[in-house]
C-alpha cells in the first residue's frame, strides 16, 4: 500500500494493539478497548487518506488528525496502565512506540509545510 515509514510503523502498532487488548477485561470491550482501537487505526487511515488528496493543505489536515489520534492513543495507554491492564514494561514499550510515531508525523508535517 504505502511506502511511508510512518505509515508502516503506525500500521504495525495497530496490529500489536489488537493483540494486547484481547487480554483486557471483557467489560472494557465497548469502553476503553473500543476507544483505543479506533484511535490507533485512525492514525494510518488518516495518513493514507491524506496522501491521496489533491492538495498539500488537505494532506496536512489529515496528518494533523493522525497526530491528534496518536496523542489520544498516548492517553489511553496511560489509562490502561493506571487501570492495571498494562504492566510497566508493556506501557513503556508502547508509549515509546507512539512517541516515535508522533515525532515522525511532526517531521512529515514540517517537511510538507516547506513545500
Amino acid at each position: 500500500m504505502m511506502k511511508l515509514e510512518v505509515f508502516e510503523k503506525s500500521h504495525n502498532f495497530v496490529l500489536n494493539i489488537y493483540q494486547i487488548v484481547n487480554k483486557f477485561p471483557k467489560e472494557e470491550k465497548y469502553r476503553l478497548t473500543d476507544q483505543l482501537i479506533r484511535a490507533c487505526y485512525s492514525i494510518p487511515a488518516n495518513i493514507v487518506e491524506g496522501q491521496n488528496r489533491n492538495t498539500t493543505k488537505d494532506y496536512l489536515n489529515f496528518l494533523y488528525n493522525a497526530r491528534g489520534s496518536a496523542y489520544e492513543v498516548k492517553y489511553f495507554l496511560l489509562l490502561a496502565k493506571d487501570l492495571q491492564y498494562l504492566d510497566e514494561i508493556q506501557y513503556s514499550k508502547l508509549e515509546e512506540e507512539i512517541v516515535v510515531i508522533i515525532k515522525m508525523l511532526n517531521a512529515l508535517i514540517k517537511s510538507l509545510k516547506k513545500v
